[in-house]
């Protein structure tokens, strides 16, 4: 083969150059044909290469955390006991209170909206001045509110929501961020009252497991299913994407998803024990520091 940057001239050195990737283009068909042929023949050859060829990712190459939750009798027994116990043994119903910060702007009230519809028997109560947030968390209490979420704005845009589970806590606050309203969404479906499925995905860790179970906790213990609703939290690389769709069967066989809205993302900044308070105890908070490798992740 020649060597392409011995050749002088410059036009005959783009000839030759294409002339070699063609040659390496026409190879490589001939070798994923041939490879094709022999898989179908022999389908185990087929599941030994896909077996084997798994390429790295972020996710599968993520630095090893002692954290990570399997099976695991110790964690079970936390769970049993803590803040959301209520919620999984008892079947208490959630019942949420939406909020803003003081002085909303427009964008909060259109996202407070779509907050509401998306949580059943979700209420929102607009903020005066003068409430404080200890204020508003003695009031949910008082009207038995199991929870309360605060969306926060800059700029007049949301961009934080903040979530206290009462009545013992834990607070989580959010960076909130990509929103997506129903109707920026072409093609969306209209929602309906039903009981949405909640499903959580990739929450491995012991701060993600609480953080899961928080989210769990706003929704019905049984969705009904004859609505064909359901809520996506996805954490991929510690940013939590949620979705909400509905199921569109074609036949026995073949189903389709009709995004229905609205689209947004959250991360974690803090977890702080109890409820919310400005000199309370942190179970997690965020620093940078701490990202110490695209690899570590804490969800």
């Amino acid at each position: 083969m020649v060597e392409i940057n011995k050749v002088k001239n410059k036009l005959k050195r783009d000839e030759l150059y294409q002339k070699q990737k063609t040659a390496k283009a026409k190879q490589k068909r001939e070798r994923r044909s041939g490879l094709k042929k022999e898989e179908e023949s022999n389908p185990e050859k087929k599941e030994k290469r896909l077996a084997e060829n798994v390429p790295n990712t972020l996710e599968n190459t993520r630095e090893f955390d002692e954290t990570i939750v399997e099976e695991d009798e110790e964690v079970a027994a936390d769970e049993a006991t803590d803040e959301f116990s209520q919620y999984f043994q008892s079947g208490v119903a959630p019942k949420i209170l939406v909020t803003t910060s003081k002085g909303p702007s427009a964008a909060v009230y259109e996202f407070a909206t779509e907050l509401i519809d998306i949580f059943p028997n979700s209420h929102f109560v607009k903020r005066k001045p003068q409430f404080e947030m200890r204020h508003i968390i003695e009031f949910s209490k008082n009207r038995d509110f199991t929870d309360i979420m605060v969306i926060n704005e800059d700029r007049k845009e949301p961009n934080a929501l903040t979530l206290i589970h009462l009545p013992d806590g834990p607070t989580a606050h959010f960076k909130l961020s990509s929103i997506s309203l129903s109707k920026d969404i072409e093609g969306h479906g209209r929602t309906s009252s039903h009981k949405p499925e909640l499903i959580l995905n990739n929450f491995n860790t012991r701060l993600g497991h609480t953080i899961g179970r928080m989210f769990t906790a706003l929704f019905p213990h049984v969705p009904e299913f004859q609505g064909r609703q359901v809520a996506t939290l996805h954490n991929q690389r510690d940013f939590i994407f949620f979705r909400r769709h509905r199921y569109m069967f074609k036949n026995a066989k073949r189903v389709n998803l009709q995004e229905l809205g609205p689209r947004f993302t959250l991360k974690l900044k803090w977890l702080q024990k109890g409820t919310f308070d400005r000199k309370g105890e942190y179970e997690w908070l965020f620093k940078p520091e701490m990202e110490t490798s695209r690899r570590r992740f804490f969800l």
